[in-house]
């Protein structure tokens, strides 16, 4: 596989275009989004597609960063609230207030990740070119990309 210019030579490909310039990945299985959004083989897989530039490519590392952090953060809310809803089962009566408070934080991490995945959009959105642009409303539409 190839890791990046100097190493076009050695597995014989052929670089096109601004992805010469900057980034050149061979697309393998496996570099889908599907079940997270983690930083290496997303940013490969969409430097390749979109044909980013150096300059792009470091502020779609950034985004995509930040939206991995907004995750876990998520991740953790929602083992909190699996923790308070065993509470509020675990006693002699069923305890709705713990119950609430798990639903809530539930939702209130459910609204933080979603401000996130909008604000990292708009973020990709502004570095991009329009015909970049449209691969990447492509990639969302076919849910190639998932965010």
């Amino acid at each position: 596989m190839c890791h990046g210019h100097r190493e076009h030579e050695a597995c014989g490909c052929e670089p096109r275009g601004r992805h010469e310039r900057v980034l050149h990945h061979h697309y393998t299985p496996g570099d889908e989004f599907a079940g997270g959004f983690g930083i290496r083989r997303p940013l490969r897989f969409l430097a390749w597609k979109l044909e980013l530039t150096e300059p792009q490519l470091e502020r779609f590392a950034a985004v995509i960063n930040e939206l991995k952090t907004e995750r876990a953060q998520a991740a953790v809310d929602d083992r909190r609230a699996l923790t308070l809803l065993a509470d509020a089962a675990s006693g002699e009566a069923f305890d709705a207030g713990k119950a609430e408070e798990a639903a809530k934080l539930r939702v209130e991490s459910t609204q933080r990740l979603q401000q996130r995945v909008s604000a990292s959009l708009a973020a990709l959105h502004a570095v991009l070119d329009t015909e970049q642009r449209g691969r990447l409303a492509y990639l969302l539409r076919t849910g190639t990309l998932v965010m």
